[in-house]
Parts: C-alpha cells; sequence; structure tokens
C-alpha cells in the first residue's frame, strides 16, 4: 500500500523542480508564504515547512526585513563539493562504496585532470604547486597531510576546468581523510615527495604525456597501501606490518 508524502514535501520537491529545470533562477524571489499557500492550496504552516526544507538544502536562503523574502541562491563550487564530501564519507562509513571504487574513480579524474594541467597551467600554477612540496625528513607524518591535500588541490585546480575541481577533490578528501591520516607509514610519505616532484616537473615541462603518465604512477602505488590500511583497519590491534619506524625519521 503506497502512502502520500506530507504535504509540504509535496511542495516542495515542486519548488525544487522549477530551480532546477530553471524556472526560478539563481537571485529569483519565491512567493512569500501566504501567496505559496494560496496558490498550491496549503496552509501557511505547510507553505513554511517547504521552504525550510529548501533552505536545508541549500536551495534557497531567507533574507528578514521589509525587502526579505526566500531567494534562490546562487551555487558555489566549494559549496558543491563539501556536500559530495560529506555525501561521500556517509556512503563510505555505510560500506556502500569500498576504497576500490574511490581508487579507480580518483584515477579517472585525477589523471585527466593531470594532463590539462600541463596543457593550461600559469606561472601561478607551477609557484603554488612547489610551495606544496615539502621535506619527509624534516616533519613528522600528521604534518605531511596538509601541505599533500595542498598539493593535490592545486593541481587540480590548475587543470582549468573547475567540474574537474569540485569532483574530484571529495574523492580525494575521503580517502585522505579516511585512510592516510595518523596511519600511513613512514616510508609512504617519501615515496609521495619523490612522485610529487615528478608531477611538477612534467607539469612544468607542458608535457602532457608524461604528466599523466605520473599521476597514473603515483595512484597505483598509493593503492597499495590505502588497501593494506584498510585491512588493518579491521585488525585495529595488529602493528606496522613490516617493522618499520612509522615515523619515517631518518635513522640516526
Amino acid at each position: 500500500m503506497s502512502t502520500r508524502p506530507p504535504a509540504y514535501q509535496s511542495l516542495a520537491a515542486e519548488l525544487r523542480g522549477q530551480i532546477l529545470a530553471g524556472v526560478l533562477k539563481p537571485g529569483d524571489r519565491l512567493p512569500v508564504e501566504p501567496e505559496l499557500s494560496a496558490a498550491h492550496g496549503v496552509s501557511r504552516s505547510t507553505a513554511r515547512e517547504a521552504l525550510r526544507l529548501l533552505a536545508s538544502q541549500d536551495l534557497i536562503s531567507t533574507v528578514r526585513g521589509v525587502a526579505g523574502g526566500s531567494f534562490v541562491v546562487t551555487p558555489r563550487p566549494e559549496q558543491v563539493s563539501e556536500y559530495l564530501h560529506a555525501s561521500l564519507n556517509l556512503l563510505t562509513v555505510d560500506t556502500q562504496i569500498t576504497v576500490d571504487q574511490l581508487l579507480e574513480t580518483r584515477e579517472l579524474l585525477e589523471v585527466h585532470a593531470t594532463g590539462r594541467a600541463a596543457l593550461h597551467r600559469t606561472e601561478e600554477d607551477l609557484t603554488g604547486l612547489r610551495a606544496t612540496l615539502f621535506d619527509p625528513w624534516q616533519l613528522r607524518p600528521e604534518e605531511m597531510y596538509e601541505p599533500n591535500k595542498a598539493f593535490h588541490t592545486r593541481l587540480l585546480h590548475a587543470s582549468g576546468n573547475p567540474l574537474l575541481e569540485v569532483v574530484a577533490r571529495p574523492v580525494f578528501q575521503v580517502l585522505d581523510e579516511r585512510f592516510l591520516r595518523q596511519r600511513a607509514p613512514g616510508r609512504f610519505w617519501h615515496e609521495v615527495d619523490h612522485d610529487h616532484r615528478e608531477i611538477v616537473a612534467r607539469v612544468a615541462a607542458r608535457d602532457e604525456a608524461g604528466a599523466r603518465e605520473a599521476a597514473r604512477a603515483h595512484l597505483d602505488r598509493l593503492r597499495t597501501t590505502y588497501l593494506a590500511i584498510d585491512r588493518a583497519r579491521s585488525q585495529p590491534r595488529a602493528g606496522v606490518s613490516d617493522g618499520e619506524d612509522r615515523s619515517g625519521r631518518r635513522p640516526e
């Protein structure tokens, strides 16, 4: 037996459809509650709940005052990326998405983005990429996460395609936050440093094929570590499997 959704959800769905179809455009003012309730044959409280639902989905924003009202939001790439990040995290926690699937998606996006970066990068992009490089002998493992994140963010930005950055960055963040931070063995960061410098060299030389190959080789190496950490997460009492010093410090 099917059940109809509450009236406020039906109204919100109708308004959402108008927003996504472009009938209501960013910046447009929605009818006020009395107008909505009269036009759709619902109570003012139903209209109010529908607007609250749309606001919770970041589709509209409400401004108080005489000139206020509910307005269709102007989307920001960062907002979309943050939403994808949160959603992917939830899917990973719920095991609907595996590490291997995240890695496959990242390779499809980031290898292409790196090739584009070699073609479209600016001198400012190169300066930003080089500023993220680090010496793994000089930093503790927990200090290497942020420059690593900055490197990949700047690499995606250098591709010149903002949509690639919006879609690929959340995949990278979920993988690194859930698996690398505080968990990667010391040797891993030395491999990352080597790979990053190779990628920068290829991008600087505008070597599209070489940049793609360097990115693919980098992600292939990451795969081994990610999968090993994923296995170890199910055995929390296990030590570092290779007996290596996790700090990655230069031996005395």
